[in-house]
């Protein structure tokens, strides 16, 4: 498998710049691995990481990117498993929002609040899981073994929003469930 590797450095002060290029680095689906980051190689990963170079540039850092192929299977077999953990501690916590939403929804439905906000508010919660989802199935590079799971939590939020929804409308309209 061919990868792209980098390596930086940015003045300790401020520490915006630090906490700014490690975020960035996340947000891409690099994984520290030892001492440097690591992104499987693509055109848009190469991209992203040029455009990180600027910006470490930019705050008085420099970079380095390499792209190559890791000599031992073993090693790429630790990359490809820290790729693996990453992205399934990011569906953990995505699942584990979506028993959350379960909760709330569980808990107006039982206290009878069927009004237009709570549709609102809910709605907005679903639409942040769902965005967040997309975030995390675009750098999942490996297809983690938690992505199935995390895609099924979502659709059964989804579906039960709109039968919440549902009863929201019947409820305000006068007409009973």
């Amino acid at each position: 498998m061919k990868w792209l590797f980098i390596s930086y450095t940015v003045p300790s002060h401020p520490s915006k710049a630090r906490v700014y290029v490690w975020r960035e680095l996340k947000k891409i689906g690099a994984i520290n691995y030892q001492t440097i980051w690591v992104l499987p190689y693509s055109k848009d990963s190469l991209e992203k990481a040029h455009a990180l170079e600027k910006i470490i540039e930019k705050y008085g850092g420099q970079a380095l990117l390499v792209e190559g192929k890791v000599l031992n299977n073993d090693d790429e077999g630790k990359i490809i498993n820290a790729f693996i953990d990453a992205r399934n501690k990011e569906y953990l916590e995505l699942i584990d929002k979506c028993e959350d939403f379960f909760k709330e929804i569980s808990f107006e439905i039982k206290r009878k609040n069927f009004i237009f906000a709570e549709v609102e508010e809910n709605e907005e919660e679903l639409d942040k899981l769902k965005t967040w989802l997309k975030k995390i199935e675009k750098r999942d590079f490996i297809n983690a073994p938690l992505r199935k799971e995390a895609i099924e939590k979502i659709k059964k939020c989804s579906k039960l929003f709109e039968e919440f929804s549902t009863t929201v409308y019947k409820e305000t309209q006068g007409k009973k469930t």
